[in-house]
């Protein structure tokens, strides 16, 4: 008898006949996120089961699968052979370990069995039946309620025995790297983060832009975003920063043009330049945590004019949620405290005190006519002292 942690996946279920690309990929991502505690993944039949760990690593080693995307669920179990006697046993032993963890003398109790091996000799309902009455007359104070009861345990005959009382959720989602790669333009304030984290759970590989404006902004505000995409890579692997220098663009932006479209140019250069990031890159698309009427930049009319000097999909999974709902993302990810750390970033650098909020694209256009001797240059630079930055969760 070992430990083992069973793995379910969800939507990886719906796939036709290109599932196996889809398998290899999270089989990959779990081996990734298990390697630190030297455990094993295999294989078997619709499940993944990891081994081979020490038993002081069992909650590092599940609170890592469940931060994989492409995971429904995982149970921490006792993998065994397939004799009733040693099952049942197996199953006896963790019901009393859940009343004493729970402190209860009394409860209800329900077994739950499944038999995938068809070659068993007994059916589900009778391995259920059998393994409840065996239960009932070792352990006092018990009675069996198959509707609500207390403690539910599960019983499985596949390749091996499987006994386990407990699943996990996970991310769900879909394996990194299974729908190409996008760059995130993160800002370091709440809601680039969770974008980022929504479209990788939909198996997008990551980059990520980042624009500062030094020295008008610290180099605490740096290391603010470089620790936000650690966390992100918590999720999503591996991640290739690209901190851009921003300062000449925003102060030639603030000398030659209208002040109330300041924003709206600034956002269109960003945008610009992460385009020709993402290309370099081989990014399909770029992803931005605007949600629709947030901010003045963020009013239908405004996307539309940030929206055009780009050719690439521009990816906006949170254009619909509210600031709440944005904030109880970032919590369950674990961005948020970071987030909110009161540290500048470019975008409060040179705010108009009057920003427009309903643009016309010729009228931002020809705010931007006054650049055009300098853009390119402009641009250059920026990419010439662009730095980028690996960054790993370590």
């Amino acid at each position: 008898m070992q430990n083992v942690i069973l793995v379910r996946y969800g939507e990886i279920h719906l796939k036709g006949l290109n599932r196996p690309y889809f398998e290899r990929l999270l089989m990959q991502a779990m081996k990734n996120a298990v390697r630190p505690f030297g455990a094993k993944v295999t294989k078997g039949d619709g499940r993944y089961y990891v081994r081979d760990f020490a038993d002081a690593e069992t909650e590092n080693v599940i609170a890592a699968l469940r931060r994989v995307f492409g995971i429904h669920s995982v149970s921490p179990a006792k993998e065994m052979e397939k004799d009733v006697e040693i099952v049942y046993a197996a199953a006896l032993e963790e019901l009393k370990r859940i009343m004493q963890d729970r402190d209860l003398t009394e409860a209800t109790f329900k077994i739950e069995a499944k038999r995938s091996d068809k070659r068993f000799p007994m059916k589900s309902m009778e391995i259920a039946a059998d393994c409840g009455g065996y239960i009932l007359d070792r352990v006092p104070g018990l009675s069996v309620d198959v509707r609500n009861p207390d403690i539910k345990v599960f019983v499985e005959m596949r390749e091996s025995a499987y006994v386990y009382s407990e699943s996990l959720p996970g991310q769900g989602g879909m394996p990194i790297g299974s729908n190409g790669r996008a760059t995130l333009l993160l800002s370091g304030g709440i809601d680039s983060p969770v974008a980022g984290y929504m479209i990788a759970k939909r198996g997008v590989t990551l980059d990520a832009v980042h624009y500062e404006s030094f020295p008008y902004t610290s180099e605490r505000a740096r290391e603010k975003v470089i620790e936000l995409t650690r966390l992100l890579t918590q999720y999503t692997g591996p991640i290739m920063l690209h901190i851009v220098h921003f300062t000449d663009i925003q102060m030639a932006i603030h000398e030659h043009c209208p002040e109330e479209q300041l924003t709206l140019i600034m956002r269109r250069y960003m945008m610009r330049i992460a385009e020709m990031i993402a290309r370099k890159g081989e990014s399909g698309a770029l992803i931005t945590g605007e949600s629709l009427g947030q901010v003045a930049s963020q009013t239908m009319e405004s996307l539309n004019v940030t929206n055009s000097v780009v050719t690439l999909p521009v990816f906006r999974p949170l254009i619909g949620m509210d600031k709440t709902e944005i904030i109880e993302r970032a919590e369950q990810i674990g961005t948020y405290e970071t987030s909110i750390l009161p540290y500048e970033d470019c975008c409060t650098v040179f705010v108009p005190k009057h920003p427009t909020t309903r643009p016309k694209l010729d009228k931002i256009r020809k705010g931007e006519e006054a650049l055009l001797g300098m853009e390119e240059e402009l641009i250059k630079g920026a990419l010439e002292k662009t730095e980028s930055i690996l960054v790993r969760n370590e």
